[in-house]
């Protein structure tokens, strides 16, 4: 068996074309971004809180993997594509080399990364929901007319700044946004991503945390 490493699934060509299929699949139906850049920042922010953390490097590792392959199920559909996106993962994986212990903690973080049904099984999965979570920004929305968007293109236009970083000693996972409230009022925010900040919350105390979640320099969890 190979240590299967992030450089190797980055470089892919199936990963990288499942990776530019799903984004075209997606940008379609109309949904936000979801291609390189999102799973890029996601690889390092998910990378970053373990570092921060001082989780071992390996572990690190595959929670950039798991980040680069979260996504992939897309290109089949959006609906389950936290579970499609598991077993495709499986398939690359395996043709890689990766040992079965190692694949089933990625799958099961990719399985997991859905507010709707998923939960911080393992660290890999803690991070990689953290990291995805926080992915809220204008960047993200493709739509160039406002009077078109829906409630979660104006969030996520309105959001021009956010970060995600781990604090020591206090073993806080911090996300903090800078919203625009000329476009939107802070309770849109809470209206469609509440289910997702119950989700980070869960997801930092499973890494022995609190989260928090600040606005405009206000902390409102």
């Amino acid at each position: 068996m190979a240590e299967v490493t992030f450089a190797m699934v980055k470089s892919d060509p199936e990963v990288h074309t499942y990776i530019l299929k799903a984004q075209e699949m997606l940008q379609a139906i109309g949904f936000t971004e979801h291609g390189l850049r999102h799973i890029g920042l996601v690889a390092h922010r998910a990378t970053r809180i373990m570092e921060q953390l001082g989780l071992p490097d390996r572990r690190r590792e595959l929670v950039g993997i798991a980040a680069l392959l979260h996504d992939i199920g897309n290109v089949v559909n959006r609906s389950n594509h936290g579970q499609t996106s598991a077993i495709l993962a499986h398939a690359i994986l395996t043709r890689l080399g990766m040992p079965p212990g190692e694949i089933a903690d990625v799958m099961a973080a990719i399985g997991n990364h859905e507010e709707q049904v998923g939960n911080p099984v393992n660290e890999i999965a803690a991070c990689l929901i953290l990291a995805d979570k926080s992915d809220v920004h204008r960047s993200r929305v493709y739509k160039a007319d406002l009077a078109a968007f829906d409630i979660h293109d104006r969030v996520n236009y309105a959001v021009t700044h956010s970060d995600l970083v781990a604090l020591l000693p206090e073993r806080v996972v911090r996300l903090a946004l800078t919203v625009d409230t000329s476009l939107i009022a802070i309770m849109e925010y809470f209206e469609i991503f509440l289910v997702r900040m119950v989700m980070c919350r869960r997801a930092a105390q499973h890494l022995d945390c609190r989260f928090e979640l600040v606005i405009n320099d206000t902390r409102l969890l």
